[in-house]
C-alpha cells in the first residue's frame, strides 16, 4: 500500500511539473504493467533441460523444460504390469460352469427315461425321487458356482480398476514434469538452469503478456464523474521528453477506494489529496514497457 501511494504521489507531482515543460497536459498519469505469471515447478527433480532466457518470446502451452521422470515412468510400467496380472486372474464364468451344466443335461434325461419307465411299471417312485434330488442338486450346485465366480470377477475388477486410478495419478505426475508456459509472452525472468534439482512449489520462471499492456492511472475524486468502465480514453506514453506516442484504449476498472488513508473530518480542500486507481487496457505495438510512465484524456480536447 506504501508504495502505491507513493507511485500515486510521484504520478500527481509528474501532472504538474508536465503543464510548464510543453508536454500535454494530461487528466491522469500513472505507469504501465502487464500480466505477470510466476510458473513454478510442479515437480520434483532434476531439470533434464530448461531451454529459455530472459526476452524469450512464448507460446501459450509452449514446452520449455522437463524434470526428470524415470522413476514415474518405472512406477507406471509396474502399475501396468499389475493390471495384466489381474486380468490374468479373472475366471472364464462360462468354460467354468460347463461341466455343471452337462451334468444337469445328464440329470435331466436320467430323470425323464425313470418317469417314463414308471409310467409302465418299470421303476418304481424311490428312483423318480432321487432322480429328482439329484437333478435339484446340480441345479444348486450351479446357482452356487455361478454366485462364487461373479464376486470373484466384481473383485477383480475394482481391482483393476484401483490399480488404473493409479496409474492416471502417475501419468498426471508424469504429465506435470514438463514444463509449459502458461500464457503467450515475453520471459521476464529466469529462476533456475538445466542441471539444478528443483522442488514442487519452486519458482522457474517469470513470463508476461506484453502485447496487452495497462496503464494505472490516478485521479482525484472529483474527476470521477468523468470516468466510467468501457469508456474509451487516449493515452500517452511518456519517454521524459518531448517525444510521445498515442494509442486507442479502454478502462477496465476502477478502484472503489482511494489510495491515501482518509483523516476522520475532511474539508472540501482536502478532498482533492484523495486519489483512485484506474486500469486503462492499451495494446502494445512493442514501444511501451513495464514501468514506463504514461498519461490519459479522457476527452477529446
Amino acid at each position: 500500500m506504501k508504495s502505491r501511494n507513493l507511485l500515486g504521489l510521484c504520478s500527481l507531482l509528474a501532472l504538474f511539473s508536465a503543464c510548464g515543460n510543453g508536454t500535454p497536459k494530461y487528466d491522469a498519469t500513472g505507469t504501465f504493467e502487464t500480466t505477470e505469471v510466476l510458473v513454478s515447478a510442479e515437480a520434483s527433480g532434476k531439470l533434464l533441460y530448461f531451454n529459455i532466457e530472459e526476452g524469450t518470446v512464448l507460446k501459450a502451452g509452449q514446452e520449455v523444460g522437463v524434470v526428470d521422470t524415470v522413476q514415474l515412468y518405472l512406477k507406471k510400467l509396474q502399475l501396468e504390469a499389475n493390471i495384466k496380472s489381474v486380468e490374468e486372474q479373472r475366471p472364464d464364468i462360462l468354460k467354468q460352469v460347463a461341466a455343471t451344466k452337462e451334468q444337469i443335461t445328464a440329470a435331466e434325461r436320467e430323470r425323464n427315461r425313470v418317469a417314463n419307465l414308471l409310467k409302465v411299471g418299470a421303476a418304481n417312485q424311490k428312483q423318480l425321487d432321487d432322480a429328482d434330488d439329484q437333478l435339484e442338486v446340480l441345479r444348486k450346485q450351479l446357482v452356487a458356482q455361478n454366485s462364487t465366480l461373479s464376486n470373484s470377477h466384481q473383485s477383480l475388477t475394482w481391482q483393476s480398476s484401483s490399480v488404473g486410478i493409479q496409474v492416471a495419478q502417475v501419468e498426471d505426475q508424469l504429465k506435470k514434469c514438463y514444463i509449459t508456459s502458461p500464457i503467450t509472452g515475453t520471459v521476464l525472468a529466469k529462476y533456475a538452469e538445466a542441471g539444478e534439482l528443483t522442488a514442487v512449489g519452486t519458482p522457474l520462471f517469470k513470463i508476461a503478456d506484453t502485447q496487452q499492456m495497462y496503464l494505472r492511472a490516478y485521479i482525484t475524486s472529483e474527476q470521477l464523474s468523468q470516468v466510467k468502465l468501457g469508456q474509451k480514453v487516449t493515452v500517452f506514453s511518456d519517454y521524459g521528453t518531448d517525444e510521445h506516442k498515442q494509442y486507442p484504449g479502454v478502462i477496465t476498472w476502477i478502484s472503489d477506494t482511494s489510495e491515501f488513508t482518509p483523516k476522520t473530518i475532511l474539508t472540501k480542500n482536502e478532498r482533492a489529496n484523495l486519489v483512485y486507481a484506474v486500469k486503462i487496457a492499451v495494446k502494445n505495438e512493442g514501444y511501451l514497457k513495464i514501468g514506463m510512465y504514461g498519461g490519459v484524456e479522457f476527452s477529446d480536447k
